[in-house]
């Protein structure tokens, strides 16, 4: 027998995929999935600390009588104007280490992972949002000709030496909020529903403090987010369902930060309320892809320091450049599942925990049609990374093999257009 649910009934028992980002070039650089944080200013669970990763310089010191060591600062033109502040130290026992700020989005430094040097030359690199600043010191050591690359076009960045007098303030990073209660059961004390702007390609569900913002997403995105689907999983949704994309701003009526399920319970109640979103479930056999460990064994990082925190996964500087940050594997699958793949993923890799990784892929044709995205022809180049299923096996030490096998489905019973605000 089947049951009636409204959108107030969870479906299923997956856990959350808590973020779905993509930045493009030519809008502003850095885009970031559900972390309480900025636009610019991505706090991994491991950068708590204010100094970044040291890396050993490459080469001879700098040309420069005054080395690379102090605070440097230039302003990045990105439709708007981000002031940057980087400070550079010397590391023990040798090299540099920085940090890197972007000041007019917050106070909290974004970590380095490398800094090399190499004569005037100098390197910082950004792992966590896919960044990298490349540099030449002048020969009175007072200014850095350089570049900022995330995506695939560089955009300059000078920076200048500051003294005490021209320093810029550094703001302090906002106090984090304390965790919502666990067994508290949240709804949107407000929330703002609009037409998304035709031209914006941001497409995201992110967390800001305890604020959530859903950009340009089309109902079947919302649904496979807040139930844990693939859109292959929701039956008998109208075709406006695909097509118009929303934003949506929304604050929780309860004290504190909201976990991973109850943003997502927030999410089921407001498609109800607002969408007269009504289902029941169904079982059918589906082709999925299912997710396993490779005979090599896992290659990720395990992430400790943030059990209870959200995730972090993000595609930054191109299609197929995934950042995962303190995720869960059900956190990965789903996110594969609703963005990148055309069918249901399943968690088979019995891994527990959560995990740091990077993965970089070349797309075929066949991926992101979920985000509404056209995969750009592969290069011929010899560099290009490879496809999907081969990097999940050579870098992070996993598997994705197609078959067969039963799967939950949502049967849409009614939904509209939202109501007004």
């Amino acid at each position: 027998m089947m049951s009636k649910y409204s959108a107030r009934k969870p479906l299923g028992t997956q856990t959350i995929l808590l973020s779905l980002a993509l930045g493009f070039a030519g809008l502003t650089p850095i885009l970031i999935g559900l972390m309480n944080t900025s636009p610019l200013s991505a706090q991994t669970p491991a950068a708590a600390t204010s100094q970044a990763a040291v890396a050993p310089a490459q080469a001879a010191s700098p040309t420069g009588a005054k080395g690379f060591e102090g605070t440097w600062q230039g302003t990045l033109h990105v439709g708007q104007d981000l002031r940057i502040v980087t400070k550079i130290s010397k590391a023990d026992p040798g090299g540099y280490k920085a940090d890197f700020y972007s000041i007019d989005q917050g106070g909290q430094p974004l970590p380095v992972d490398k800094v090399a040097v190499d004569g005037s030359s100098i390197t910082l690199t950004l792992k966590v949002i896919g960044g990298k600043y490349e540099g030449k010191l002048s020969g009175d050591g007072n200014t850095i000709t350089g570049t900022w690359t995330q995506g695939p076009n560089p955009l300059p960045l000078p920076l200048a030496r500051a003294t005490p007098e021209t320093e810029w303030s550094i703001p302090k990073p906002p106090p984090p909020i304390p965790p919502m209660a666990a067994n508290a059961d949240p709804s949107f004390e407000v929330a703002t529903i609009k037409p998304s702007k035709p031209d914006d390609q941001r497409k995201a569900f992110v967390v800001y403090g305890n604020q959530f913002h859903i950009i340009n997403q089309p109902l079947t995105q919302i649904i496979s987010f807040a139930f844990d689907v693939q859109e292959k999983q929701v039956i008998g949704l109208a075709d406006w369902a695909g097509t118009d994309r929303f934003d949506i701003d929304g604050k929780p009526d309860g004290e504190g930060a909201p976990n991973g399920k109850q943003w997502k319970i927030m999410i089921q109640k407001l498609l109800a309320d607002r969408f007269k979103l009504t289902f029941h479930k169904d079982k059918k056999e589906l082709s999925v892809y299912v997710l396993s460990v490779s005979k090599t064994g896992e290659k990720m990082t395990k992430d400790d320091s943030a059990p209870n925190g959200l995730p972090g996964l993000f595609f930054q500087g191109g299609l197929g450049k995934l950042n995962v940050r303190n995720a869960l594997m059900t956190d990965f699958t789903g996110l594969m599942q609703s963005a990148v793949l055309d069918r249901p993923v399943l968690d088979q890799t019995g891994l527990t925990g959560r995990w740091d990784f990077t993965l970089n892929w070349t797309p075929d044709e066949s991926q992101f049609k979920g985000m509404g995205v056209t995969v750009p022809p592969p290069t011929d180049s010899a560099d290009a990374p490879p496809n999907l299923y081969t990097a999940i096996q050579e870098q992070i030490g996993l598997k994705l093999d197609a078959t067969k096998a039963p799967a939950d489905v949502m049967v849409i019973d009614h939904v509209e257009k939202p109501s007004a605000n």
